[in-house]
C-alpha cells in the first residue's frame, strides 16, 4: 500500500495516511487513459459545421442548354457541383460526434490516472 504525508496549510508533515491498492496501485493503463481524453474531446465537439447541397442552393430550376447539338457537355442545371455557385458535393452537414465508453473503461481510467500520480508523487495530501 502506497503511502503518503499529510500536510498541513503551512507545508508542514503532521501525520500519514495509507492508499487504498485497489485505486492507487493500479498498473497504469495508458491506452485507456487515450481512449477517456479521446471521448472527452470527441464529446465536447460543437458539431455545427454546414455547407449546401445542390439541392439547397438558391436558383437552377432552367436546363441551361439542349441536351443535344450545341456541341458543349450535357448540363441539368447552374447549380450543379461544377458550376461555379454550385453546390458542395458531399457537404459537411450539423452532427454530434458524442459516444459512451463503458462505465468498466471509464473507472480504469481513472484509477490509472490516480495511480500515475501517485507513483511520481504528485499527490498532497
Amino acid at each position: 500500500m502506497p503511502k503518503l504525508n499529510v500536510l498541513n496549510v503551512s507545508g508542514q508533515n503532521v501525520g500519514e495516511i495509507e492508499l487504498s491498492d485497489s485505486i492507487f496501485g493500479v498498473e497504469v493503463n495508458g491506452h485507456v487513459l487515450y481512449e477517456v481524453v479521446k471521448n472527452q474531446l470527441a464529446n465536447k465537439r460543437q458539431g455545427t459545421q454546414s455547407a449546401k447541397t445542390r439541392a439547397e442552393v438558391r436558383g437552377g430550376g432552367r436546363k441551361p442548354w439542349k441536351q443535344k447539338g450545341t456541341g458543349r457537355a450535357r448540363q441539368g442545371s447552374t447549380r450543379s457541383v461544377q458550376w461555379v455557385g454550385g453546390g458542395v458535393a458531399f457537404a459537411p452537414k450539423p452532427r454530434s460526434y458524442k459516444y459512451a465508453l463503458p462505465k468498466k473503461v471509464r473507472r480504469l481510467a481513472m484509477k490509472s490516472a490516480l495511480s500515475s500520480k501517485v507513483q511520481n508523487s504528485e499527490v498532497i495530501v
